[in-house]
């Protein structure tokens, strides 16, 4: 059967560490090949030393992109700057973003179609609501998809019963054996690919790009392309 909606996940593109807003433009045309009907950005879009040119080209790439739905973007730990060595501010990201009618979401829900929901969570970084809490007036009998940067709420995801949560963060363990010591030390619920508990199906992205060492061992740079199919 036809797929019902195309997603497109873009995640840790950690600007400038191994390609600049050029680049990340360039990438952006593979994920317009895919034809994707929403495309979705799950933080760690800059990180510390990027620079405003290459963000802003890189907003742009987001907001040339022809998505049915559009492009949305929730906030990473590295959006919002540790070490306040760039030349912007986690506002001016935001202003890029808006500009390019790239849809940040922070802690809010959106209907997609009619029959599915877009949440998205901010960065567990800083203070936001609690699943519980956002799940308040949600209509259980939709779909729905939420886009939370650290995949470290799988238990109360799970509880909430929500359908699909799309994460990024653990670069997908990046360098061996980071991956296995982060599951042990209970830092992330998981570290790559996909995880099924009771109604949720959790997806754990290895990123577009690399961060601090620019080459993985045992994973793969990647875009991901998630066909929801309705049941008929």
């Amino acid at each position: 059967g036809v797929p019902s909606l195309r997603v497109v996940q873009i995640s840790d593109s950690h600007l400038g560490s191994t390609f600049d807003g050029e680049g990340f433009a360039r990438h952006m045309e593979k994920v317009q090949a895919t034809d994707p009907d929403v495309v979705v950005v799950t933080g760690d879009f800059v990180d510390d030393d990027s620079s405003r040119k290459d963000m802003e080209r890189s907003c742009k790439a987001l907001g040339e992109i022809s998505a049915s739905y559009g492009v949305y973007f929730v906030l990473g730990n590295h959006d919002r700057g540790y070490g306040r060595k760039r030349d912007f501010t986690l506002d001016d990201l935001r202003n890029s973003l808006r500009e390019n009618h790239v849809i940040l979401l922070e802690d809010e829900t959106v209907p997609l179609t009619e029959g599915v929901l877009l949440m998205g969570r901010k960065d567990m970084s800083f203070p936001r609501s609690s699943m519980e809490e956002l799940m308040e007036g949600v209509d259980e009998d939709k779909y729905v998809i939420v886009l939370d940067h650290q995949p470290r709420d799988y238990k109360e995801q799970t509880r909430a019963g929500v359908d699909l949560v799309l994460s990024g963060h653990t670069h997908g363990g990046q360098m061996i054996p980071i991956g296995p010591i982060g599951m042990l030390l209970k830092a992330n619920d998981k570290v790559y690919g996909l995880e099924k508990r009771e109604n949720t199906t959790f997806i754990v992205n290895a990123g577009i790009s690399d961060w601090a060492i620019p080459f993985k061992t045992g994973t793969v740079s990647e875009f991901g392309v998630i066909d929801i199919r309705t049941e008929s």
